[in-house]
């Protein structure tokens, strides 16, 4: 039988991405046969894509952090209970962009029974990102004060719902259009187009904020930083300048980024990765996703859906989210359910 997966054949623009058929995967021992129903879109994978993760990272490649799907097949070894027709969630950072996927039966998480998953999807990788740079990273308290850059973004408009949660007040920095649903979702708006976010903060606390959380670099690592407290942390989490600013912003955001580490003050600077152990595991990832799946049927979260776009159409999927046009998180549809 066989099946569609996305594979990047060269660095470049989204035109690198093609659609290829391939035998469907046979599970190894200790392995399951996934069918994947929906797949994140990240900046990572532009990143990829792009040529910007690492010398390790090639072409050929199927991009793909995050996927739920539906138990397909079983190989030998893996426990009983694990089962044919479960529905699961996993993290496999290479690969989502398929209609079917074979991972370690011990990566899977299961995912409650009623669950959508479209909403279930973006839990995987932004709701945990979330949490973890919150309680893992900065460790934040009842009552403290947080920045959020890209507030209307997929890991942004977690931070907004989690944040909210843990009794935070928190700025959110967005364009004009999308200030309602930062508002909604419990954020104080500022529109980073039109004023200085960090004057804006400045003049808006006592002293700065306790944490900020920043995906954007270059530059603007300079500027989250200044918006500190005397004791406050900054949280990088990404680089957006890599993918749309110049060569010259990518050297600057990492000199910035670790020459804040070693200023002499009170200050705390932390890198966060999904993927790299300095801050997560994949064993925290396991241990935290259950427990936002708890919240998501409690109703105490609703992740925001961009769009919900065909498995096919994957560089369509990518090129709206370079643009910074989208609000939440951009979800491909892989199988039919």
């Amino acid at each position: 039988m066989k099946y569609k997966r996305i594979v990047v054949c060269d660095y470049g623009g989204a035109e690198v991405l093609q659609v290829i058929e391939d035998e469907v995967p046979e599970p190894q021992p200790g392995e399951v046969r996934v069918k994947i129903l929906t797949a994140g879109v990240a900046w990572g994978d532009i990143l990829k894509r792009e040529g910007w993760a690492g010398r390790d990272v090639k072409p050929p490649l199927t991009p793909g952090y995050d996927i739920v799907g539906i138990v397909d097949k079983v190989g030998e070894g893996v426990a009983a209970t694990v089962q044919v027709g479960q529905m699961v969630a996993a993290l496999p950072v290479f690969g989502g962009y398929a209609e079917f996927i074979c991972l370690p039966a011990s990566e899977l998480v299961q995912v409650p029974s009623g669950v959508d998953p479209v909403e279930a999807v973006c839990l995987v990788m932004n709701y945990v990102v979330a949490y973890q740079m919150l309680h893992r990273a900065a460790h934040v308290k009842p009552g403290e004060c947080i920045l959020v850059h890209s507030a209307a973004g997929g890991v942004g408009t977690a931070l907004l719902q989690l944040g909210k949660l843990s009794g935070l007040k928190i700025y959110g920095t967005a364009s004009k259009s999308k200030h309602k649903l930062v508002a909604d979702l419990g954020g104080i708006p500022i529109d980073y187009k039109t004023e200085n976010f960090m004057e804006r903060i400045l003049d808006s606390t006592e002293g700065g904020v306790d944490v900020a959380f920043d995906p954007i670099g270059g530059a603007h690592t300079w500027q989250s930083y200044r918006t500190l407290s005397r004791k406050g942390r900054l949280v990088i989490y990404g680089s957006h300048t890599i993918a749309t600013g110049s060569p010259f912003d990518l050297i600057l955001g990492l000199v910035l980024g670790a020459g804040l580490k070693l200023m002499p003050d009170k200050k705390q600077v932390m890198t966060y990765s999904i993927t790299r152990p300095n801050y997560s595991t994949p064993q925290w990832c396991r241990d935290d996703l259950p427990g936002l799946f708890d919240l998501l049927v409690q109703g105490k979260i609703k992740p925001v859906v961009a769009q919900q776009i065909p498995l096919i159409e994957a560089a369509h999927a990518q090129r709206l989210l370079a643009q910074d046009s989208t609000m939440g998180k951009v979800v491909l549809i892989c199988n039919t359910y």
